[in-house]
């Protein structure tokens, strides 16, 4: 039996698609994150009392909200004899690009399974937090609530029976990451992507998602440099960020292993030895800079967890 009543779960950001996995590679970065307060309730449902942080205008309704959509989707697969009441502390920027949408239905069903007195899987709690995150994005994907739930750099085959595997992070490796002032909806950086891909760009790309993973469990650093390099997605959404160009070369002339869109955008991110790092986040700030637009920036360890409970 859980015992409790109620409980708070933080979840961190996360990149998507990590330029050569679209829609099912992602990173978490634990340097900001979303948290969300879960307490049973007699009245059925969810029910969501406030919203509040870097986004207080939320839409409360709980099927229009990708915190509330997660926990329905929860309740109807448990058929639980009590609701929900929630409270949701938004730390992401909303269409950023660094999964905000993902980390507040992470964080939201990491909190109810304290709740339930049998708790869910990790792959169970997954499945509810991606039909969450289809409120914002319009369908379901893994790549952002993957890593927000178990933390690092995750791997995910799969929709309806997704399989998840944290993949290694050579040692030494960090993240960069910068985020403009600007806002993207994912919805519209999806709308613009091709239906279709030719046939010499899928063969290069399938060559970068095996150099790169291979890369990763081999901590073969040159292998990574060779194969971070998105040729399907990118090109197509580079147009929504500006500067795009300018900030990517920057940041390679700086030392990065390969720098690129994360998620949807407009958020940037580059892979660099700790070594070049503060210097390829000054590269690439200085691109913004120099077109007059305000930035976040961050350097982070690639191997932070995912949701856990925390104290309120």
């Amino acid at each position: 039996m859980s015992g409790r009543e109620s409980a708070t779960a933080f979840a961190p950001a996360s990149v998507g698609n990590v330029a050569v996995g679209f829609d099912i590679l992602g990173f978490s970065v634990d340097a900001l994150g979303d948290q969300v307060t879960v307490r049973r309730s007699s009245v059925s449902g969810v029910t969501i009392v406030a919203s509040r942080g870097a986004v207080s205008d939320l839409p409360l309704d709980p099927a229009r909200n990708t915190a509330g959509r997660a926990l329905m989707a929860m309740q109807e697969a448990l058929t639980l004899p009590f609701g929900f009441e929630v409270e949701i502390d938004k730390g992401i920027p909303l269409a950023s690009g660094l999964g905000g949408s993902a980390a507040s239905a992470a964080a939201a069903v990491a909190a109810a399974n304290a709740l339930l007195d049998a708790p869910c899987a990790m792959v169970e709690l997954l499945q509810f937090a991606m039909q969450g995150e289809a409120v914002a994005s319009g369908s379901r994907h893994a790549d952002n609530v993957a890593p927000s739930l178990y933390g690092g750099l995750v791997l995910t085959v799969g929709i309806d029976e997704p399989r998840v595997k944290r993949i290694p992070v050579p040692t030494g490796v960090r993240a960069v990451i910068v985020h403009p002032h600007m806002f993207l909806s994912t919805k519209e950086a999806r709308a613009i992507l091709k239906t279709g891909v030719g046939l010499s760009d899928f063969v290069w790309q399938t060559a970068n998602l095996a150099g790169f993973i291979s890369g990763c469990y081999t901590n073969d650093i040159d292998l990574i440099r060779a194969s971070l390099e998105d040729v399907v997605i990118e090109p197509q959404r580079q147009s929504l960020i500006p500067g795009f160009a300018e900030t990517r070369a920057a940041a390679m002339a700086a030392g990065a292993l390969g720098c690129s869109i994360s998620g949807a955008g407009p958020a940037m991110f580059a892979w660099a030895l700790e070594s070049d790092a503060q210097r390829v986040s000054a590269a690439m700030s200085a691109q913004f800079a120099t077109r007059g637009i305000e930035i976040d920036h961050w350097v982070v360890d690639l191997n932070a967890a995912g949701a856990r409970l925390v104290e309120p």
